[in-house]
């Protein structure tokens, strides 16, 4: 609310001519942001989206990474976590989260 009411003042303070400057500078700070939005908010949004399905696409005998690094198959699936096999008779349970990709 005072925002509003420093833009007003700022308006009359210059007279007619600050009433010009103002708009154009709302345009620029409006133009700056959607800028911002489609360099950096809608891709990451994208990219979770494709992270997401990849998480709910993984199946039995499928080859994963981990975010920590590390690589293995995944032996078993549930709603929330998935069992690695990291080497022979070594399996750890993993949330889906912490899976960063498939190989």
């Amino acid at each position: 609310m005072e925002f509003l009411h420093l833009i007003a003042m700022a308006g009359q303070a210059g007279g007619d001519q600050g009433g010009g400057n103002m708009v154009g500078t709302l345009v620029m700070f409006g133009g700056v942001i959607l800028i911002m939005y489609f360099m950096m908010i809608r891709p990451q949004q994208k990219r979770q989206k494709e992270h997401q399905a990849m998480l709910s696409a993984i199946k039995k005998g499928d080859k994963v990474v981990t975010s920590s690094g590390m690589h293995g198959k995944v032996v078993d699936v549930d709603e929330k976590t998935a069992l690695v096999e990291v080497a022979d008779n070594v399996k750890i349970r993993f949330e889906k989260v912490a899976i960063a990709s498939k190989s």
